[in-house]
């Protein structure tokens, strides 16, 4: 059968793929270690968990609105004022069922043949799968290793064609663990005002998640923006709820009811239960957040030790979300036959970088949301495996 040219186009999130193998690796009798897949290895919070059980048992099981339920609409607004002192119109929230879901609301309203849309590469690769998938010219925007993996405003700025219809921005970013500062943001909205056609999704995903004393730049700080702005946030990071499939949008009034109609076409609802697990998360205690994120931290360090350790390698020390992207270039290896060897012959998984764009070359990342103990067990098969192995050789399939 020959479907529509969109699905041709249509890429995917190999982090999965590798996930799958790994997995399968694992079932076969490989002692298997996962820095690939970017999910935190804590629990969900027990207040959460019993949230959503009381749900259930108070027969909260049927259709809500499309847009979410408005308590946790309403809680979103509040966190990003206590957060921020941002104001957000409640009426303005979208709950969805995942942070991508945003990304595809969004790149389907602006992305069709003749339009271009801006987003970061190396970045997350759902961006430009999207982008692709609607017919849209996807335009890349450098992230660079010697910029501290933060986007430059004034090379960003310069892409802006006629043709531009959106610009994604991800700080703190995956995959590099990257964090644009604000005297970069601010010269990149001044930037826009000559622009005003161009809409903005900043996904904020990691915005919790920052180290150093680093604090988080929300595009909420700035008004003149506003009017064209999507926010993309929500709780699988930050609240270790990956699996509970949640998140939430902030939308200018011009754009939240096409994003409601979306809504009511694609998913009709989020899941009622998780709705009120997730009003719990933003509403309960935040120890657990803090404690996440100090484990990530001391990860974090002996992630950068290790890997600078190894011939061949460096690392840029990564400013937020969980992730290392070090520069493998030197060891004489392709990122990803890199990454492939070392999952089928050492068993540990990571992502090579082209996965993340055609600048990801030269890289491979490494998710830190493991136990140190993997951790230091990981990179000590990967220096090993420096050591011993040349790009020459192929990997041997494990079984």
């Amino acid at each position: 059968m020959k479907t529509v040219a969109n699905f041709d186009r249509i890429g995917e999130e190999n982090a999965f793929a590798v996930l799958a193998r790994a997995t399968a690796l694992a079932e076969q009798g490989m002692d298997v270690i996962n820095l690939g897949i970017g999910q935190p290895d804590f629990p969900t919070p027990p207040h959460i968990v019993e949230a959503a059980v009381k749900a259930m048992r108070d027969g909260r099981h049927g259709y809500t609105a499309a847009e979410g339920i408005a308590p946790l609409r309403a809680a979103v607004a509040a966190d990003l004022h206590r957060r921020f002192g941002a104001e957000v119109n409640p009426d303005n929230v979208m709950i969805v069922p995942g942070g991508k879901v945003t990304m595809f609301a969004a790149i389907l309203m602006f992305g069709e043949p003749g339009a271009e849309i801006l987003y970061p590469d190396p970045g997350f690769p759902i961006y430009r799968s999207m982008i692709e998938f609607t017919g849209a010219t996807p335009v890349p925007v450098p992230v660079r290793e010697e910029n501290g993996f933060a986007i430059s405003a004034g090379e960003t700025l310069s892409l802006i064609t006629p043709r531009t219809r959106l610009l994604i921005l991800n700080s703190p970013a995956n995959p590099c663990g990257g964090v644009t500062p604000k005297a970069e943001i601010d010269t990149l909205v001044a930037g826009l005002a000559e622009h005003p056609e161009v809409a903005v999704l900043s996904d904020e995903i990691y915005d919790q998640i920052l180290y150093d004393g680093e604090a988080h730049v929300t595009l909420l700080d700035y008004p003149e923006i506003r009017d064209r702005l999507i926010l993309l946030n929500g709780w699988s990071k930050t609240y270790a709820m990956t699996g509970w499939r949640l998140g939430y949008s902030v939308w200018p009034e011009t754009l939240f009811d096409k994003a409601r109609k979306l809504a009511v076409n694609a998913w009709s609802c989020v899941n009622t239960p998780a709705q009120y697990a997730a009003l719990a998360a933003l509403t309960g205690p935040q120890n657990a957040v803090a404690e996440m994120v100090a484990a990530f931290d001391a990860r974090r360090r002996v992630v950068v030790e290790l890997l600078t350790a190894m011939p061949g390698v460096t690392c840029a020390v990564p400013k937020g979300a969980f992730y290392a992207f070090p520069n493998i270039a030197a060891t004489g290896w392709k990122s990803k036959p890199l990454a492939a060897a070392l999952l089928e012959d050492s068993g540990v998984a990571t992502i090579g970088g082209p996965d993340f764009g055609t600048l990801g070359e030269g890289f491979i990342r490494i998710s830190y949301a493991n136990s140190e103990e993997n951790i230091r067990r990981a990179l000590g098969r990967m220096h090993a495996f420096l050591g011993t192995r040349r790009p020459d050789r192929p990997a041997m399939p494990a079984g």
